[in-house]
This record gives C-alpha cells, sequence and structure tokens, in this order.
C-alpha cells in the first residue's frame, strides 16, 4: 500500500440519544472527539417500528411559509379544472 494517502483512524465516542455512549474507531473528528446522535436505532422508526410523526427540521413550516397555509388543498387558491368531457359537451350544444 501507498504510504500518507490514508486518513487519519482514531478512537472517538458516539453518545447515543438516551444518553448512552460507546466508544469506536473513525475518520470522523480528532482523536476523543465526542459525536452525538440526532437519530439512532433506539429512536428510528426503522428499527422500532413506531411511526413518529415528528417534524425535525421545520420542513412542514417552510413549506407552509413558501406555499401558503392552505398549500396541498384544492380549496385553496384557484378552483380545480372541469373535466375535460364537460368542456366538449358544452361546445357542442353552441
Amino acid at each position: 500500500m501507498k504510504d500518507k494517502i490514508h486518513p487519519d483512524y482514531h478512537k472517538i465516542t458516539v453518545l447515543m440519544t438516551d444518553g448512552t455512549s460507546f466508544e469506536t474507531r473513525s475518520t470522523w473528528g480528532k482523536e476523543g472527539a465526542q459525536m452525538r446522535l440526532d437519530i439512532d436505532p433506539k429512536t428510528h422508526a426503522a428499527w422500532t417500528g413506531v411511526r413518529q410523526s415528528i417534524d425535525r427540521g421545520g420542513r412542514v413550516q417552510r413549506f407552509k411559509d413558501r406555499f401558503g397555509a392552505g398549500a396541498g388543498s384544492r380549496s385553496a387558491g384557484k378552483p380545480a379544472a372541469a373535466p375535460a368531457t364537460a368542456t366538449k359537451d358544452a361546445a357542442k350544444k353552441k
């Protein structure tokens, strides 16, 4: 193997969401650094099987701010377009 091309591989501490921690080796951070997790196997729905409805990054609010509070519903904004068959029938009657 070539010398001096590999990243520094050292020990770090990983802090889980429930406060527990473990030591592992990683290229992330520096020797002795502590990585705090926002999501881990103890809280993520993929492992727990419990679906959580949490807006972690304010995405819903940003969407509402950008497109309005009624975005996504037909009652807000412009009315729904009439079906194509109704428009053709009206044209034939004239």
